[in-house]
């Protein structure tokens, strides 16, 4: 059975860093952090190959987030820098037992979900 559990998260101004962990139990082949932003529907924001490590960034974050993954504790990152207004969501750890090749970014293409945590970026 696979669980996400995640933690990090919280409120800071623009321009500053937010960092949120995920910690993973059970075999997947792709993780990935998505969010939801007030109003608007899930969308991906980045994601990485548990075999191989390679990462994948939707447009509007690439350049100032970086997800990476620590194997020896089984936990996922995504380290947030030079956050922007428009950054504010629920921001989502997923996985999915399947390649990164099948599921992209399209949320509902992962199976397995964490709690969620709020980033709140004030201008």
């Amino acid at each position: 059975q696979v669980q996400l559990v995640e933690s990090g998260g919280g409120s800071v101004q623009a321009g500053g860093s937010l960092r949120l962990s995920c910690a993973v139990s059970g075999y997947v082949n792709c993780m990935a952090w998505l969010r939801q932003a007030p109003r608007k529907e899930r969308a991906g924001v980045a994601l990485i190959y548990v075999r191989f490590g390679i990462t994948t960034y939707a447009d509007s974050v690439k350049g100032r987030f970086t997800i990476s993954r620590d194997s020896a504790k089984n936990t996922l990152y995504l380290q947030m820098d030079s956050l922007k207004a428009e950054d504010t969501a629920i921001y989502y750890c997923a996985a999915a037992s399947v390649n990164c090749e099948v599921t992209g970014l399209v949320p509902s293409r992962f199976e397995y979900w964490g709690q969620g945590a709020q980033v709140a970026v004030s201008s």
